[in-house]
């Protein structure tokens, strides 16, 4: 047999490197594309206008955390890739991409399409996600559960403060933007 065949190595470092790149931007992508900034204009007047508890985070928080948690999942995301091939890899990764695409997705529905009561359940479903997550790479990669620690405790949070958004809003897609929503 070949040594490519019976190799234990996981990828290469640069095929590792861009398969995270392509990950986190593709999420990054879809999230700056319903960020509630100066740049969307109608979208940032809308969460502003909701309800929202005292525990709600200043915006800045919001814009310094997400990038030090997308930091630390393409850490660990690199790592688990550069781990022998095998099951228990196959589904940390599995659960990996499974994050960082809810991520984007979460945007898509808060900021995108108001659905408040889809983006808090797609929250929590985040959290068990997650917490797959680090349960599965812990077995690998201990670096790699670590740094989705923060992930799994920020969403947490998260999901409080989406689940409270969606009752204090009564779930309803409120002054939805016809123009972002057709078809919805």
């Amino acid at each position: 047999m070949s040594a490519a065949v019976t190799s234990k190595a996981g990828l290469p470092r640069p095929a590792a490197a861009a398969i995270v790149a392509g990950v986190l931007g593709a999420s990054a992508l879809l999230g700056r594309r319903n960020a509630p900034d100066r740049s969307h204009p109608r979208t940032r007047a809308w969460y502003k206008r909701l309800d929202k508890p005292g525990f709600t985070p200043p915006d800045a928080a919001f814009g310094a955390v997400w990038p030090t948690l997308e930091t630390g999942l393409a850490v660990g995301g690199y790592r688990l890739l550069r781990q022998p091939p095998g099951a228990q890899r196959n589904l940390a990764i599995g659960l990996w991409l499974l994050n960082t695409g809810m991520i984007g997705g979460w945007t898509e529905l808060f900021f995108r399409k108001r659905a408040l009561g889809a983006s808090a359940i797609a929250s929590g479903a985040m959290v068990a996600s997650g917490a797959g997550y680090v349960a599965s790479a812990a077995k690998l990669d201990r670096p790699a559960a670590l740094l989705g620690v923060p992930f799994v405790a920020w969403v947490g949070f998260a999901t409080i403060l989406a689940e409270q958004v969606w009752q204090w809003n009564g779930g309803v897609r409120q002054d939805a933007d016809p123009a972002q929503s057709a078809g919805a």
